[in-house]
C-alpha cells in the first residue's frame, strides 16, 4: 500500500528568513566554502560535501535559496541521521558502451552524479546518445544544475528524478509519487537553454513554509485529505500535492518514476522514505540522465539555429526563454555576491561555517 508521507510543517522552517536591516554578503567562493564547513561538520567526506557545496553554490547563483544556503540545515540533519551516508563512494560501472551505472551508496546525488559525468560524456561523443542511471541516492535538488553541465560541454540532454511520496495519482486522495521534477538542456550561442520542472503544481516545501505561517495557498496547489482542492495549507498538508495540469501532470509524474526509479532499480517514490522527517533510513531514490550530440543526426550549426529560433520567439510582447532569469541572476552574483539574514547565517554558523 502507498505511504502517506509524513513530513511536518515544523521540520520545514522557512528557508529564506525575513532580512535584516544588515545583511551579510557573501561571495559565491564564500558560499560554497560555507556550504562544505557544515557539510564536514556534520559528517560528510570530502567526496561528498565538495560536490553538494558545489550544487548549493550554482542554486545560490541563480537565485534559488531554497536549494541553496536555505537548504543546508536540512542536509546536515539528515547526515547526522544517517538519511545520508556521509562516508560514500560512487560506485560506476559501464554494462554496455551506451549506459552508464552509478551506485551512490546512500549517499548525495551530486558525486555520484559527478562520478559518472565524464564516462556519460565520453559515451555520448562515442555514441551518439547515452544514458545515465544513479541508484541509491539521496534527492538532487535542481535538476537544471546537471542538464546544464551536460549542455555547458556541448550536449543536449534530459533529466529527471523522483522523490519521497507527496502526490496522489490522478483520482486518487493518498500521496503515492514524489514532486518528480524532470529538466531539459541544449547548448546555445551564450549560456544553455535550462528547462527545470516538476511533475507537481508546487514544491512540497513551499506548503510546509505556509503551514508553518498559516497562510494560505492557491487552490491548485494541493488537495486535502478528502482529495478536494483546498487554500488551507494545514489541510494541504494532511492531504497530497496536486499535480501540475491535473490528469497530464500525473501521467508525467508516472513517467519520470519508470525512468529515474524502475530503470535504475531505485526505491519507488511509495517506498521511499520521507525526505519530510528523521525517520526510516536513507530515501535509495533514483536518477536517470539522456545525453545527446547535438550533430549526431548530421545537423551542424545547432546552437545558432536555435539562438535564431528563440530570437523569432521572443519577438512577440511579454515572451522569454525558459533560464534566462537564472541567468541574469547568476551574472548579478559573480559581480556582487549573495545576501544572506542574519538568521540564516547563524544557522550556517552554528553548524560550522566560518562566516
Amino acid at each position: 500500500m502507498p505511504r502517506r508521507e509524513v513530513a511536518t510543517a515544523a521540520f520545514f522552517v522557512n528557508p529564506e528568513p525575513e532580512k535584516s536591516r544588515m545583511p551579510l554578503t557573501l561571495s559565491l567562493d564564500q558560499v560554497e566554502t560555507a556550504a562544505q564547513q557544515t557539510m564536514s561538520a556534520s559528517g560528510a567526506n570530502k567526496i561528498q560535501a565538495s560536490a553538494v557545496a558545489r550544487s548549493i553554490r550554482d542554486a545560490e547563483a541563480e537565485g534559488i535559496r531554497g536549494i541553496g544556503l536555505g537548504y543546508v540545515p536540512y542536509y546536515c540533519q539528515h547526515l547526522k541521521v544517517g538519511k545520508i551516508n556521509g562516508d560514500a563512494a560512487p560506485i560506476v560501472t559501464q554494462p554496455l558502451p551506451a549506459l552508464i551505472r552509478v551506485d551512490a551508496a546512500d549517499g548525495f546525488a551530486h558525486p555520484a552524479f559527478e562520478a559518472g559525468e565524464q564516462a556519460l560524456i565520453n559515451a555520448t561523443q562515442q555514441n551518439g546518445i547515452a544514458l545515465m542511471g544513479i541508484s541509491n541516492a539521496y534527492a538532487c535538488g535542481v535538476l537544471g544544475y546537471f542538464t546544464g553541465r551536460l549542455a555547458r560541454a556541448g550536449l543536449m540532454s534530459i533529466m529527471t528524478a523522483n522523490a519521497s511520496s507527496t502526490m496522489a495519482p490522478w483520482g486518487g486522495k493518498t500521496p503515492f509519487f514524489g514532486t518528480n521534477p524532470w529538466s531539459f538542456a541544449a547548448p546555445r550561442v551564450g549560456e544553455p537553454l535550462i528547462i527545470d520542472s516538476s511533475s507537481s503544481a508546487t514544491a512540497f516545501v513551499n506548503l510546509a513554509n505556509a503551514a508553518s505561517a498559516n497562510e494560505p495557498i492557491p487552490s491548485t496547489w494541493a488537495l486535502d485529505a478528502n482529495g478536494q482542492p483546498t487554500t488551507d495549507a494545514n489541510e494541504a498538508m494532511a492531504g497530497s500535492i496536486a499535480p501540475a495540469g491535473g490528469h497530464k501532470g500525473a501521467a508525467l509524474a508516472l513517467m519520470v518514476e519508470v525512468l529515474a526509479a524502475g530503470l535504475t532499480g531505485a526505491n519507488w517514490s511509495y517506498r521511499a522514505s520521507s525526505l519530510g522527517d528523521d525517520v526510516g533510513g536513507p530515501p535509495r531514490l533514483g536518477q536517470t540522465l539522456i545525453a545527446i550530440r547535438p550533430d549526431g543526426l548530421g545537423q551542424t550549426g545547432h546552437a545558432e539555429r536555435l539562438e535564431q529560433m528563440l530570437a523569432d520567439m521572443t519577438q512577440e510582447p511579454n515572451t522569454r526563454v525558459p533560464g534566462d532569469k537564472r541567468h541574469s541572476a547568476r551574472a548579478r552574483a559573480d559581480a556582487h555576491g549573495v545576501e544572506v539574514d542574519d538568521a540564516l547565517a547563524g544557522q550556517l554558523r552554528s553548524l560550522g561555517a566560518l562566516v
